[in-house]
């Protein structure tokens, strides 16, 4: 269409024509419309090259006939059906007309579609395009200009632009298609300082949503409309609205409910086997006796197989051979075909194998191994030598663009110099199983009898139990402790069967019974006073009573019998009388009345006493009587020797080598044994300990057992060497006693202030060649631990029976069997 027909349209005279014979107009002129419009598509190449002057007479033409045209429209003719038909012909033959006749055309469509309709004035321009304006809308080409903009195509014909439709704010767009957000996990947090908050699929912005004012925030607060949350969706920034069956999942779950309609969280129980528990079984019948049988039908077909395998008839499975065949015109030739096997040299060495590359060495390496600019000039700048690598990682896109290691050829060559020159040892690994170094120790159960269970408890002491002993007959046990007193206890049943107070002051510190059967002598020491008791309350025999007071006061005789041997003795070199090491009385009337009838007082606080095996001899450690901390009692003479003038350190304990004349001294951290009748060291002992508190002798005397205060219990070999042969680590406290089974069963045991005694089972052979076995058997827990941090304090064996006893801190004497 032009614009010069389009402002010069007028409004036409018509009157009314009956609604169905107005479609079927409409419908022709729609088509004819439809063949106007294709036709000058394809013509308007041609009009566009027509000249400037064609134009402006061709228009000056139109604008002439366009007034006739109107005149004609004023007459009240309604065309015929025949005159529709024809006017439909003259359309179709538009179509064909050539660009040299399209003004002529033109005046004729123009004539045509007055006629045709009155109620509108049609306009066919040069081109063929036909514009009309209808009588109720006089103003429509004005306000289609307001919405469009005219430009020309590639071929220079007019354009037509309409602008976008903007709708109004009561529009309805809710079937608009949502735009969803493509940016992904990225928070919107990013977009504040934007006014969009992200792209569409298209790559067009997202407007960010308008937010309104905060009454508007009041009132959506209040009018709260269905499937509200108050939450932001972060994808699009626009109120997240949840359905109704959303919201009900939800208030299931915040009420610990099940979201699924219809689960039972508490379903019956399906019993799949029955609780009853039946007594008889279900069929009585023996076994058959063909489940015991092996058949003779599958002897048979065995038999059957195994002679068509021998005949040949059935043969082994042969996987088929891979091989394919060889072409007879190749020729292969074996170079090691006549090669004759050689035995390896003994000092044939394979050289070390290079170890594999790492992430540092390969051409992309990861971007934490590539080294930054500081450490690249760190490297750069550094020698040689003091490099800690001999080149730097370096990325490559791909491998055919790694360039050519320019150091190959120098560390190849020094490679082959090191395997060259460098000396290679053989050194021949042996693969020994770690578990078969070990000795294998026999179970516990196999080495019964031994101490597993408390059977007797012996309470009555105030104050913590020192020490302990039984005597040699087994049938009663001796102790003391903090309150001075001594008590005799019946072995078995735990009842006291005598006491004396010894001391008001001093604990009684050791307890021991003289060895052997020919006297019934106990002795005790309290502080620095050594008491020799006979319990008189005991059922022992007179003889064994008179021989025990007779053992006691034969040194009453000696002395009265030898006063010259006793006072020169006691005189110095210069003739001045000295002072005894120890002094021997009888104790007093109140103690001999209770059976205590001898008394011998030495220079310090005594705190261990040890009997040599005939009961005549006995030693006791004073550890702050320094030239007289060890002392060696004769008990037939009532005489005391000092046979150390000095000591290397502070003694702990001695005893009496159970057949020789050796005795065993114990300070801190050495063990020193002396020959007695050469009187001369024979050897020291180095245990290795920090404090040796406890030691005791094996009844063989070649094993030396030693306990101390930084919780090892050590096992001396005599006839090895002078260092431990093992070391037992065990308890978590200082151990306080150690004592070996005197009746021949092989069993030791040390008491610890953890409150726990150890059982160990130490079998000792007379066989040289052969080492002790050493295996820990039970720990017997019992005793309570007191306020101080001690437990058990002392420790002994039964003469005859697998059974120990044990002196608690807590007052209390337990009997283990």
């Amino acid at each position: 269409m032009t614009p010069q027909t389009q402002g010069r349209k007028r409004k036409a005279v018509t009157r009314d024509v009956p609604e169905p014979e107005e479609h079927q107009l409409d419908d022709g002129l729609q088509n004819g419309l439809d063949g106007i419009l294709s036709h000058s598509e394809d013509e308007s190449e041609e009009s566009a090259r027509g000249d400037d002057s064609d134009l402006e007479d061709e228009n000056d033409e139109e604008g002439e006939e366009e007034v006739e045209d109107e005149e004609e429209l004023d007459s009240d003719e309604i065309p015929s059906a025949d005159e529709e038909e024809n006017i439909r012909n003259q359309i179709r033959d538009l179509k064909t007309t050539g660009g040299i006749n399209r003004s002529a055309s033109t005046k004729k469509l123009n004539d045509v579609l007055r006629k045709v309709n009155g109620n509108a004035t049609y306009t066919v321009d040069r081109d063929g395009l036909a514009d009309l304006s209808l009588e109720e809308e006089p103003d429509s080409s004005e306000e289609l200009g307001s919405k469009y903009t005219v430009t020309q195509d590639a071929n220079g014909n007019p354009r037509f632009v309409y602008k976008d439709i903007d709708p109004v704010y009561d529009s309805d767009d809710s079937d608009a298609p949502t735009h969803a957000n493509t940016i992904g996990n990225i928070p919107l947090s990013f977009y504040d300082s934007y006014p969009h908050i992200g792209y569409d699929i298209n790559g067009k912005k997202i407007s960010r949503p308008a937010k309104g004012e905060a009454l508007d925030t009041l009132l959506d607060s209040i009018e709260i409309p269905k499937g509200w949350t108050g939450l932001t969706d972060p994808a699009t920034g626009k109120p997240l609205e949840l359905s109704r069956e959303e919201l009900e999942v939800l208030k299931k779950i915040t009420r610990n409910e099940v979201p699924e309609e219809g689960y039972d969280p508490y379903p019956d129980m399906v019993e799949y086997f029955t609780g009853i528990e039946e007594v008889m079984p279900l069929s009585a019948a023996p076994e058959p006796k063909r489940r015991f049988i092996p058949s003779k039908h599958e002897a048979k077909r065995v038999m059957k197989i195994v002679k068509a395998i021998r005949e040949g008839r059935i043969k082994p499975y042969k996987p088929p051979s891979e091989e394919g065949e060889e072409d007879p015109d190749v020729k292969r030739y074996d170079i090691w075909a006549d090669e004759a096997p050689r035995p390896d040299h003994p000092m044939k060495i394979p050289a070390p194998k290079l170890p594999p590359p790492g992430y540092e060495e390969s051409y992309h390496p990861p971007p934490e191994y590539l080294p930054d600019k500081e450490e690249k000039t760190a490297w750069q700048q550094a020698d040689e030598e003091d490099r800690e690598k001999e080149y730097l990682p370096t990325d490559h896109d791909a491998l055919r663009k790694v360039p050519g290691y320019d150091k190959f050829v120098k560390e190849k060559f020094e490679r082959c110099l090191d395997l060259y020159l460098a000396p290679r040892v053989r050194r021949s690994k042996l693969n020994i199983d770690p578990e078969s170094l070990l000795p294998k120790l026999p179970s516990p159960d196999e080495l019964r009898p031994f101490p597993t269970t408390c059977a007797t408890m012996y309470s009555g002491h105030e104050g913590r139990v020192r020490s302990l002993a039984i005597d040699p007959s087994g049938k009663y046990l001796a102790s003391g402790g903090d309150d001075g007193t001594v008590r005799v206890w019946e072995l078995l049943t735990g009842r006291q069967l005598w006491s004396v107070k010894l001391d008001a002051q001093e604990a009684v510190d050791v307890v021991r019974w003289r060895p052997g059967l020919d006297a019934f002598i106990l002795s005790a020491t309290a502080g620095e006073s050594i008491y020799l008791v006979i319990p008189l309350a005991l059922l022992i025999t007179p003889e064994l009573e008179q021989s025990s007071r007779d053992v006691l006061d034969a040194g009453f005789g000696y002395a009265a019998s030898n006063p010259s041997s006793s006072t020169s003795s006691t005189l110095t070199a210069v003739g001045t009388k000295k002072e005894p090491p120890a002094k021997w009385a009888r104790p007093g009337a109140r103690l001999e009345a209770q059976g205590v009838f001898l008394k011998a007082t030495v220079r310090s606080a005594i705190k261990v006493l040890a009997w040599h095996r005939r009961g005549d001899y006995f030693t006791t450690v004073s550890p702050r009587g320094q030239s007289s901390a060890i002392a060696i009692h004769t008990l037939s003479k009532h005489l005391t020797q000092l046979p150390f003038r000095r000591l290397k350190g502070l003694p702990q304990a001695a005893l009496f080598h159970p057949s020789k004349p050796v005795f065993f001294v114990a300070t801190q951290r050495a063990v020193r044994s002396y020959d007695l009748a050469k009187q001369e060291l024979l050897k020291i002992l180095q245990p290795g300990a920090r404090w040796i508190s406890s030691l005791d002798m094996h009844p063989g005397g070649d094993n030396l057992l030693v306990g101390s205060y930084d919780r090892r219990l050590l096992w001396h070999d005599l006839d090895l060497s002078a260092l431990p042969y093992k070391t037992l680590r065990y308890h978590r406290k200082a151990i306080r006693a150690v004592r070996f089974h005197q009746g021949g069963l092989p069993l030791f045991a040390d008491a610890s202030d953890d409150g726990t005694v150890q059982v160990f089972h130490g079998k000792v052979v007379g066989d040289l060649m052969e080492n002790a076995t050493i295996v820990p058997l039970k720990v017997l827990r019992g005793h309570r631990v007191d306020a101080g941090g001690l437990g058990v304090l002392g420790l002994d064996w039964h003469p005859k029976e697998p059974w120990c006893v044990s002196a608690g801190a807590d007052g209390v004497c337990r009997l283990w069997c």
